[in-house]
């Protein structure tokens, strides 16, 4: 038992987790393409690399799929609450920050 679980069922619920972090991320990078544009998305991606928690997160069940919805919220209540466009938040989640 693994955290008061079978292995079969913790691995259950972090491949559910995992299919709903990527349906998320799929509507979430379907929305900002649309408000930005596919080209201007390219031009201004950075190079700005995942933490090392990211990639930890797969193993967490629906840890990675909070993250998504964590992003979301950033951009909803940082970015265009405050006046900011999607590109802007675009260029603060895929740059480096000086």
């Amino acid at each position: 038992m693994i955290a008061g679980m079978h292995e079969q069922d913790l691995m259950a619920y972090i491949i559910f987790g995992l299919i709903l972090n990527f349906a998320f991320s799929i509507m979430f990078g379907i929305y900002l393409s649309k408000n930005i544009g596919m080209k201007e998305m390219i031009e201004s991606k950075g190079d700005k690399e995942q933490s090392i928690l990211v990639g930890l997160s797969l193993f967490i069940p629906f840890a990675k799929m909070l993250l998504t919805l964590f992003r979301v919220t950033i951009l909803q209540i940082y970015f265009l609450n405050k006046g900011h466009t999607h590109k802007e938040f675009w260029v603060y989640m895929t740059n480096n920050q000086d």
